[in-house]
């Protein structure tokens, strides 16, 4: 058990050096905050007059971990838990346990359609709490909704030319980027739906963007193969990232926020210092365009998905490819890790899906039932349950163990382009394109809920809902 939790601790130890301060430093905690997915404890601590946070991650915590000597071996690598605390973490330490030892079988059913746009839709996105969602579209706005009521919170407009790419900055989500083919990303308030910035510098279409997760920065891709990182405060240009010969399809920061990465369809991936803007390397090995490209949650591995039928595993540190990962007979889709890094999921053209595993490299179980090509892919915060989204019309939910599939949301009238849970898997919101953009909340009697956008008529519907067995 002590070797178990001396792992667990490890894991954490090693994901976060960035932060730690030296035993000089006099720094004072102010308190202990879980975070249940991935399983850490956030520390917030006085330094210098100033309050900062960091991180333990526990990354391979799990109900059976031996929690007294997890606390000592914490207790020995972070000063600022000391003697006085250790019983405070041990019960944070439980919380965490119990949480991770709770498994909920839930089938949902139709609660709402909601109203949306008068053009199809591009893109779908939850804050994270799934309290309400934002949709972007042809028609070149931005709509807030709200996900319980359904209500229509703000139309976001301005753009002139498509809505394509959106985002909260989660966790926070007081803010919304919108990217567009105007050329231009716009900075909004969730709260009042005021544009506070317009970022304009990009010589062609923008279709990615995302926030740092401090929300100080957001970094724009371009068609005109470059990518900008902005100031969220004074709404200026930061840094252009210049070197890929083709347009830049997708873009992520580590879960730091000091490193970022871009995929292109130059066939290569490059990793950034968000800090200066500077080449840290870059990938190759794709012998096609590039479809994702992310971080595993401790920033050791980068996972890359491709046309080329393969994704690959690379160090994150040295940027060497340490595994190839085939057995798709079409083009890779999607891919992404778990909160914990430990499974790899695959969607393909082939109308499968796969998971593999992270240490191994092996898969771990094939997902088949789709009907048409798999586009999107994602795992709920717990790992146990896996998303997709497809051109057969439907998304399906399955088994991340067994790859049984447990659920088909059906009722979409074309193929998926999106879909994803919330922070606590509580919510899926899905996206089509359609002529019709319908949005069903399916609650069951632990109020866990199912969100799937779809209809541009106003219609709602109720539904009761149960238990699966």
């Amino acid at each position: 058990m002590r070797a178990e939790a001396v792992r667990c601790l490890d894991v954490s130890m090693a994901t976060k050096s960035v932060g730690w301060s030296s035993p000089s430093e006099k720094m004072k905690l102010k308190s202990l905050l879980l975070r249940y997915y991935p399983p850490g404890i956030m520390l917030e601590y006085e330094k210098s007059g100033q309050l900062k946070t960091k991180s333990i991650d526990l990354l391979d915590l799990d109900p059976s971990t031996d929690v007294s000597a997890l606390v000592e071996e914490i207790q020995k690598a972070e000063p600022l838990i000391t003697a006085s605390r250790s019983d405070q973490v041990k019960l944070l330490i439980q919380r965490l346990q119990n949480k991770l030892g709770q498994h909920s079988n839930h089938k949902f059913y139709l609660f709402k359609v909601l109203r949306a746009h008068i053009l199809p839709l591009t893109n779908v996105a939850l804050n994270k709490s799934g309290s309400c969602f934002i949709t972007g579209s042809y028609d070149r706005t931005c709509k807030l909704w709200d996900t319980a009521s359904g209500e229509e919170l703000h139309t976001l407009e301005g753009h002139r030319n498509v809505v394509y790419a959106i985002a909260f900055n989660n966790p926070y989500g007081d803010k919304i980027a919108t990217g567009s083919f105007d050329k231009t990303c716009k900075l909004w308030s969730v709260e009042t739906g005021k544009c506070y910035h317009t970022f304009r510098g990009h010589t062609a279409e923008i279709v990615c963007l995302s926030f740092n997760p401090q929300s100080t920065l957001v970094a724009t891709g371009s068609m005109d193969t470059t990518a900008k990182l902005w100031d969220i405060q004074s709404g200026e240009e930061v840094f252009t990232l210049t070197g890929h010969s083709a347009e830049i399809i997708s873009l992520s920061f580590n879960t730091s926020g000091n490193r970022i990465i871009t995929g292109s369809f130059d066939h290569t991936v490059t990793v950034w210092e968000a800090d200066t803007g500077r080449k840290v390397y870059t990938l190759i090995g794709h012998c096609a365009e590039i479809s994702s490209a992310v971080f595993n949650w401790d920033c050791s591995l980068i996972l890359t998905g491709s046309m080329d039928k393969t994704c690959k595993l690379w160090d994150a540190v040295n940027g060497k490819c340490v595994a190839t990962l085939t057995g798709h007979d079409d083009e890779i889709l999607d891919s992404c890790f778990d909160y914990t890094g430990k499974l790899i999921a695959t969607a393909s053209a082939d109308g499968t899906a796969r998971i593999f595993s992270a240490a191994t490299r092996e898969c771990v179980t094939k997902l088949e039932g789709h009907e048409g090509e798999i586009s999107k892919i994602s795992f709920n915060p717990q790992g146990n349950r896996l998303l997709t989204g497809s051109s057969d019309k439907t998304a399906r939910i399955w088994d991340a163990q067994t790859g049984q599939c447990l659920q088909v949301l059906e009722g979409h009238t074309d193929e998926i382009f999106s879909c994803a849970f919330n922070y606590k898997g509580d919510i899926i919101i899905t996206g089509f394109l359609s002529e019709e953009l319908r949005c069903e909340e399916i609650i069951n009697v632990d109020d866990y809920g199912l969100i799937y956008p779809h209809a541009f008529r106003f219609h709602i519907e109720f539904y009761e809902s149960e238990l699966s067995s």
